[in-house]
């Protein structure tokens, strides 16, 4: 399975570096909407997808900064909340687990004014 997912801080630096060396003209790279993962695995196969796009867009010569901004796809999803009580040691005692459905904003709030958008994601359910 190590070959199959890619761990999140090799993620971002991966976008970061490709961002750095795809132009003659040294590009920043921002990864936001992971900032809350303390760690995670990536889809080896969309890393790499993700990384051409950086490339793709760091090689035209009217950008100045890339960022890869990383939302939920399905605007509403469903998670659980896990609520837990500790002791003087820190040893958990109690726990409660609720659930709550939290909306996410879509990708028109990232490219509703940019004039150029190519849509490269497969339709839901087939990637």
């Amino acid at each position: 399975m190590k070959l199959m997912h890619t761990k999140l801080p090799e993620f971002i630096r991966k976008m970061k570096a490709i961002a750095a060396k795809a132009s003659s003209v040294y590009k920043e790279c921002d990864v936001v909407g992971l900032e809350n993962l303390d760690t995670a695995k990536m889809q080896s196969n969309r890393t790499g997808r993700i990384e051409r796009a950086v490339e793709d867009i760091t090689k035209h010569e009217d950008v100045y900064r890339v960022e890869v901004a990383v939302i939920p796809r399905i605007p509403e999803s469903m998670h659980c909340a896990v609520i837990r009580g500790f002791d003087k040691d820190g040893k958990p005692v109690h726990a409660i687990l609720e659930t709550i459905n939290i909306l996410h904003p879509t990708v028109d709030v990232l490219i509703h004014d940019c004039p150029d958008v190519i849509d490269r994601r497969p339709s839901i359910g087939k990637h």
